[in-house]
């Protein structure tokens, strides 16, 4: 027999992971903005070619990786008290910056492997926090 109470809390957990899910979705492709261009180097070195606003693209990446992260973290926020939060939400804005100046910048990764390391670290956060 099912119990359903552990459907309901299963649930509950895979929409945690929906909406972590659609986070990333509305960060990663709706809200970017300005700062898709904003986190390429050569953006500024055709916008900006001043020495000084060489390094600007670092805070445009951090900037995008950290709302990104925002936004995959509310569900687990709201749902769950969990001593790792904070630590995974660093960690996720760290890791969001590294791909992503790969894909943008350096040019060693395509848009379908940065989109896969983003979703695999949705997954892992959400295993770690969620299950």
């Amino acid at each position: 027999m099912i119990d359903k109470e552990v459907v309901a809390k299963m649930h509950d957990k895979i929409l945690i992971l929906a909406a972590m899910i659609l986070g990333h979705i509305l960060a990663d492709y709706n809200l970017q903005g300005w700062l898709a261009s904003a986190k390429q180097r050569k953006y500024w070195k055709e916008n900006a070619p001043k020495k000084m606003y060489q390094y600007d693209y670092i805070m445009a990446l951090f900037m995008h990786s950290f709302c990104w992260t925002c936004l995959i973290m509310i569900p687990v926020l709201i749902s769950e008290r969990h001593i790792y939060f904070w630590i995974l939400a660093f960690l996720n804005t760290v890791i969001h910056m590294y791909v992503d100046n790969e894909k943008a910048n350096k040019e060693t990764i395509n848009l379908v492997e940065d989109q896969i390391i983003h979703l695999i670290q949705i997954f892992l956060t959400w295993g770690i926090l969620i299950l």
